[in-house]
């Protein structure tokens, strides 16, 4: 029979140990400074830890939802006492649009969060690459000049540019912008449809993008090796379709006109046009030979052609009646109708 001496514990041998149990020890103590992931605290009307009891019957619609201080407000509309708070641990919150029902909220640090305000359940949690820089706005012109409430203020107004929800019927989503990417994330569980980059040379506009109940629609610029801009582009995304690009000038602009509709305009010499989100096709003018067969044709129709004087008497002897009036030379050019309302 062989016997051993125990072994003994030398101070190699306990280095390995300490090490985990230190690496234990940290982990505990960072779970304990902040227990709920992403720093996230909803507290009740008295500051306490708010549960969703006696709040089940409460909608989006009873509340008024305010970005105030650090975080997400809400308020009874009938009462105006405070029915919940919002606050995320070393975060700030600078937007907040509602995409259906649901609360989304921007946050300094490039989160973007869901919260449903019946129960104030914070849904999901998004990280957006490049969010945080851009809203922060480091190392452009003049940045380093601003005052703290000047930087507040870039950062909000950026975060409401980058964040664009789509009220799509029955399943809204949105769109989170940045000059080097964008991302539509499904709003029912924050998933990841799409992300998308510019070409080469090329840079979204934020400032410029806008969006309508089933598209956004995003300009962007694009410049050579010497830095000059040579062309530009608006790009359309969907969540149910393929989406679409067209190209335009450096500085064209989108204007929205309804729910589905939107302006291009291109400098003072090519027309303004309108585009059209839900059937993701241009609006034909009038006089347009391909009018009767289009896609979309103009808003309220165009005059048909072939309509002699007697029809349109009764406006024909109420338009020379009053050949000085601004108002009746406008009134005098039904073919260009579409186009005034363009611009």
């Amino acid at each position: 029979m062989s016997w051993k001496p125990p072994r003994v514990l030398t101070p190699r041998s306990i280095l390995p140990a300490l090490a985990v149990m230190l690496v234990l020890a940290a982990g505990a103590a960072a779970h304990a400074n902040k227990p709920v992931p992403f720093g996230d605290r909803v507290a009740g009307s008295g500051d306490a830890e708010a549960t969703p009891v006696n709040s089940q019957s409460v909608s989006s619609a009873d509340l008024d939802l305010k970005v105030v201080g650090p975080g997400l407000e809400a308020y009874h509309k009938t009462t105006g006492e405070r029915a919940w708070s919002y606050r995320r641990e070393g975060a700030e919150a600078l937007y907040l649009a509602m995409a259906g029902d649901n609360a989304i909220v921007v946050w300094d640090d490039g989160l973007v969060t869901s919260v449903r305000p019946g129960d104030h359940e914070v849904r999901w949690h998004r990280a957006v690459p490049g969010l945080a820089d851009y809203l922060r706005a480091d190392g452009e012109p003049g940045a380093d000049k601003r005052t703290d409430a000047q930087r507040k203020q870039t950062a909000a107004q950026r975060a409401a540019a980058a964040l664009h929800t789509v009220q799509r019927e029955g399943s809204p989503w949105l769109a989170v912008v940045t000059p080097n990417l964008t991302m539509g994330l499904r709003d029912a569980d924050g998933d990841l449809r799409y992300n998308d980059r510019p070409s080469n040379g090329c840079l979204y506009d934020p400032l410029r993008t806008v969006h309508t109940d089933y598209a956004v629609l995003i300009p962007r610029s694009c410049t050579n090796s010497s830095g000059l801009a040579v062309s530009g582009g608006i790009t359309g995304y969907r969540l149910d379709s393929n989406g679409w690009a067209t190209s335009t000038g450096p500085a064209a602009t989108v204007k929205v006109l309804d729910a589905s509709r939107v302006e291009i305009a291109d400098g003072p010499i090519v027309p303004p046009k309108v585009f059209d989100t839900k059937a993701a096709a241009p609006e034909t003018t009038c006089g347009n030979p391909d009018a009767p067969f289009a896609a979309v044709r103009p808003q309220g129709g165009c005059a048909d052609p072939s309509a002699g004087p007697t029809a349109d008497a009764p406006a024909a002897t109420a338009t020379p009646a009053a050949p000085a009036a601004p108002t009746a030379t406008a009134t005098a050019q039904p073919t260009d109708q579409p186009t005034a309302a363009q611009q």
